[in-house]
């Protein structure tokens, strides 16, 4: 029989190891296409863990590339049946029989980042309903580019990481630090917690984005394309800003708003 303090260090290296295997499938991203796929593998930057093929593909041509590129990286390649291999994908029309795993260090769950948030003030973009492929990568191609933390990102109701969000980043999806949260009301709540300052964007309020200035991380919630920040999520900030517009204009593009607040230096 084995002792019991030998059965709870069993036990505790058990979860030691779930929890680290966890953390890693989280930073986990998974693409798909024969182009996304063909250029993620062609930059060596982009650490490849598994490469997905329907075994119905036809040799040649740009599968052959694939399959070369994943070789001579020492990637592993599974072969599956197109049902099978549209569960990995998620999205059976477009992923023309390819899908890769991409390990991305920068891409973590909320979870994680509250047990370990930067040691000085850090900035973040909140993205609330933002459902345009094209802005989405946009906003990750800004924000990657900036002084800014990273980008906390819901996991229901936002764009998908497409191949069309991927080439909206210019690859810089990979690079990203993207934080996953499950609710984002939730998230921002425990940001303020922690001390951080959130803040929407409103045309009505009499605080310009120049005068802006607290002393505290901040989180910046930018809304939907169409319909703005949801009223659910306006209540969980404390402060509502505005960027000055001239000549009639009322607004500019969600991932410009971004890519302004995105390089905006900390106080």
């Amino acid at each position: 029989m084995t002792p019991r303090h030998e059965q709870g260090d069993a036990q505790n290296d058990t979860q030691g190891n779930y929890q680290k295997r966890k953390r890693f499938f989280d930073r986990m991203l998974t693409i798909y296409g024969r182009k996304p796929v063909l250029e993620a593998l062609q930059d060596e930057q982009t650490p490849c863990y598994r490469l997905h093929l329907a075994d119905s593909n036809k040799p040649g041509g740009i599968i052959s590339d694939i399959i070369a590129l994943a070789k001579r990286r020492n990637v592993e390649i599974c072969y599956h049946d197109r049902l099978a291999l549209s569960r990995i994908s998620r999205n059976s029309k477009q992923d023309q029989g390819v899908a890769a795993d991409l390990a991305c260090p920068n891409h973590l769950q909320f979870e994680d980042f509250l047990a370990n948030p930067p040691a000085v003030n850090f900035s973040l973009i909140a993205l609330d309903g933002v459902t345009n492929p094209q802005n989405l990568g946009m906003i990750i191609r800004s924000v990657t580019a900036s002084p800014c933390h990273g980008i906390l990102l819901p996991k229901q109701g936002t764009a998908a990481i497409s191949p069309l969000v991927i080439k909206a980043s210019a690859g810089t999806v990979f690079k990203s630090r993207l934080i996953h949260c499950d609710n984002l009301p939730h998230a921002l709540k425990a940001l303020t917690q922690l001390g951080a300052t959130c803040c929407t964007l409103s045309s009505h309020s009499k605080t310009t984005l120049a005068e802006f200035k607290p002393a505290t991380p901040l989180v910046y919630v930018l809304g939907n394309e169409t319909e703005g920040v949801s009223r659910q999520v306006s209540d969980c900030c404390s402060a509502h800003i505005r960027i000055p517009m001239n000549n009639g204009v009322e607004s500019l593009n969600v991932a410009v708003t971004a890519a302004l607040l995105a390089f905006r230096q900390q106080t």
